[in-house]
């Protein structure tokens, strides 16, 4: 491969659009966003709408899925979520690429993290500035450019940013899993790390939400007549967190305990969140039926159970398509002067969702950052044009066929 005139006519429209790429980025920044803030979230999608009208493409809300919440006092409570918002382009193309992040961040509308500042080192710090609202911003620019190529039409790109991403994608999973299915290639738009490296292979993850029921009595007087919730509920989270070091690659951790009440009543409520981690299909398959039989067996008399959850991002190994896309990706970033690198990852995103729906996938083509999910999130500004030219030359090779969009998507096929 190799830089055309025309590759570099949309290189050159990236950089010429630096300071408004991470303008905007920091000004989607000061909206707080939080995956439950949904007046902040409804101002994020109007935002969204305006920066994609230069595309002159399709764009929708689409309404996305309820999902249930367990309360800390026990209770299942129906929930509502925001809208998707989907851009589209050329949906009869023949290769079909699709492009996905999330507008949410994980600071509630009372963080006090709410407002982008430069730092010394010149570093932007702000909440959700890396994840991934500059992510979001680098991928209309690498699109706007794109849409300059004189190959755009062999082409077909859909994007979905969705409203639910940091709290496991209950609501937009469908959405992910549809749009997964009929693509050929995945660009998601999650920061890589500080130096540039992209997530390889990543473990699977599962939420879950166990709900134990006993018997309220007076501590004092009737103590023999009660059902201890929270002891029930330690003793389970000791038997769940037993389980680390039981399969190779698998870690469960337990987050929180809630429930009880005053000092002289036996505990009737208790909830037991915890987290899983896995490396493969077979890990996944093994920690569902032990949780689930932990779940069914109540430590002592008068405790009942209830499981809520589950796995919620399958394992992403890196396969036969995924190893071919890196690669594709490290020849592409060699040709702008990038070394492209890549390791293993505990963490999960979207890209997990897509790949289990066949569809090969690189999640980590947003700006360059670190210290995510805290108040010393931040973003190398520099890189933000240099990762816009990077997903705009990946989106010129596919039109080229210099990347096999086809064949990638096959390979992917093959493993499932």
């Amino acid at each position: 491969m190799r830089i055309l005139p025309h590759d570099q006519t949309v290189l050159d429209h990236v950089a010429a659009r630096e300071a408004a790429i991470v303008g905007r980025a920091v000004e989607w920044a000061n909206v707080n966003s939080g995956s439950r803030n949904a007046p902040g979230l409804a101002r994020m999608l109007d935002l969204l709408e305006t920066a994609a009208a230069p595309l002159a493409a399709h764009v929708a809300r689409l309404p996305t899925a309820g999902s249930t919440n367990v309360g800390d006092d026990g209770l299942v409570r129906e929930e509502a979520h925001a809208d998707a918002l989907r851009i589209r382009q050329r949906p009869d193309a023949p290769v079909q690429v699709v492009m996905t992040g999330h507008y949410d961040t994980v600071f509630p509308a009372d963080s006090a993290f709410q407002s982008v500042t430069t730092r010394p080192d010149g570093a932007l710090n702000g909440p959700g500035v890396a994840d991934m609202k500059g992510g979001i911003s680098v991928m209309l620019a690498a699109l706007e450019a794109f849409e300059t190529h004189p190959d755009r039409d062999r082409v077909g790109w859909t994007v979905l940013l969705s409203p639910d991403e940091e709290i496991g994608s209950p609501a937009s999973a469908p959405l992910l899993a549809e749009l997964g299915a009929r693509g050929h290639v995945g660009m998601t738009y999650e920061p890589a790390l500080a130096d540039g490296t992209l997530a390889g292979a990543r473990k699977g993850s599962g939420n879950y939400h166990l709900i134990v029921t006993g018997k309220a009595a007076h501590a004092g007087r009737a103590f023999e007549e009660g059902a201890n919730a929270v002891a029930g509920a330690a003793i389970v989270a000791a038997r769940l967190h037993s389980l680390n070091g039981q399969r190779e690659g698998v870690t469960v951790n337990v987050a929180r305990i809630a429930g009880g009440g005053p000092l002289n009543v036996v505990a009737d409520n208790a909830v037991v969140r915890f987290n899983v981690r896995v490396p493969d299909a077979q890990a996944s398959a093994w920690i569902s039926e032990t949780v689930r039989r932990i779940a069914d067996e109540p430590p002592f008399p008068g405790l009942t159970m209830d499981l809520h959850g589950g796995m919620t991002r399958p394992p992403k190994p890196m396969d036969a398509g995924q190893t071919a896309l890196f690669e594709a990706v490290r020849e592409t970033g060699a040709l702008l002067g990038q070394t492209i690198a890549w390791k293993p990852s505990g963490g999960v995103c979207e890209g997990n969702n897509l790949h289990a729906a066949g569809l090969p996938n690189i999640d980590t083509l947003g700006v360059l950052g670190g210290d995510i999910h805290s108040d010393q999130e931040f973003a190398w500004p520099a890189s933000f044009v240099e990762r816009g030219q990077l997903s705009a030359l990946i989106l010129c090779k596919i039109a080229s066929g210099e990347i096999d969009a086809l064949k990638l998507k096959s390979l992917r096929l093959e493993t499932m």
